[in-house]
């Protein structure tokens, strides 16, 4: 695949499909990939691939199909991403930051110069459940008739796929932040936000199984503060020292 100069942080923009269940959708995805010089397809739970129908829409976008990462789960997907975006047909009230297919891109582009990003679509039926939503900084929704509103995924992918190569190649090359200046990744941000909610049970300010919105409510806190590496470092030499007074106290 030949990638321009300003395409070339394209490389860094994971597509993540969550348990698609039509392996031709796959295939349409792949196309779409190439056809923008996008790269890295991810995989969560696919019902069926690979396939003989996934090659056969890929149309020449094998490459794509064969290197395709496929996990388990959707945050083992995005576990070395700094921002994560997840698309979805329904606007949703649950307090999720949102954006639209431009401002998205643009995002997307930007952090892409230093890091792992990703983009991620739903199943076809029922898009991405809450939780999976949790996991991602913002939500993109593609405006459509509001009377038939349901894109395809692959549809949907072909439509954002264009979008990110356009805001390439009109995008300006940043200086990369400092290491310890960098958001931190999606396995950072996890590993710091399961300490601080087991450091709230342990203080009895709420319990893990009972108070799933205010749980949602506090990440969303932390997502909009955009913590880097360094200070998820700090917030989690805080949270030890407050655990480490409770075992003396005990």
């Amino acid at each position: 695949m030949k990638v321009t100069e300003n395409t070339k942080t394209l490389s860094n923009i994971k597509i993540v499909l969550v348990q698609t269940s039509h392996p031709g959708n796959i295939g349409a995805t792949a196309r779409a990939m190439k056809n923008m010089e996008l790269s890295e397809l991810s995989l969560v739970r696919p019902n069926n691939f690979p396939s003989s129908e996934a090659t056969s829409r890929a149309s020449g976008a094998d490459n794509i199909l064969d290197k395709a990462n496929v996990y388990e789960t959707l945050e083992e997907a995005l576990k070395p991403c700094e921002l994560v975006i997840g698309a979805s047909a329904r606007i949703r009230h649950l307090g999720w930051s949102e954006v639209g297919p431009k401002k998205g891109c643009e995002l997307l582009i930007e952090a892409s110069h230093a890091a792992p990003v990703a983009l991620v679509f739903g199943r076809e039926n029922s898009g991405l459940t809450n939780e999976e939503l949790e996991l991602c900084h913002h939500l993109l929704h593609i405006p459509t008739n509001p009377d038939f509103s349901s894109l395809n995924v692959a549809a949907a992918v072909q439509v954002m796929c264009y979008e990110l190569y356009s805001t390439a190649l009109g995008h300006q090359t940043i200086q990369s932040p400092a290491e310890e200046d960098r958001p931190a990744t999606s396995e950072e941000f996890e590993g710091f936000y399961d300490h601080f909610l087991q450091t709230l049970e342990s203080a009895d300010f709420l319990q893990l199984s009972k108070t799933k919105k205010l749980q949602r409510r506090l990440r969303r806190i932390f997502y909009r503060s955009g913590l880097n590496r360094t200070e998820v470092n700090i917030l989690r030499g805080i949270l030890t020292a407050i655990n480490n007074k409770f075992k003396s106290l005990q």
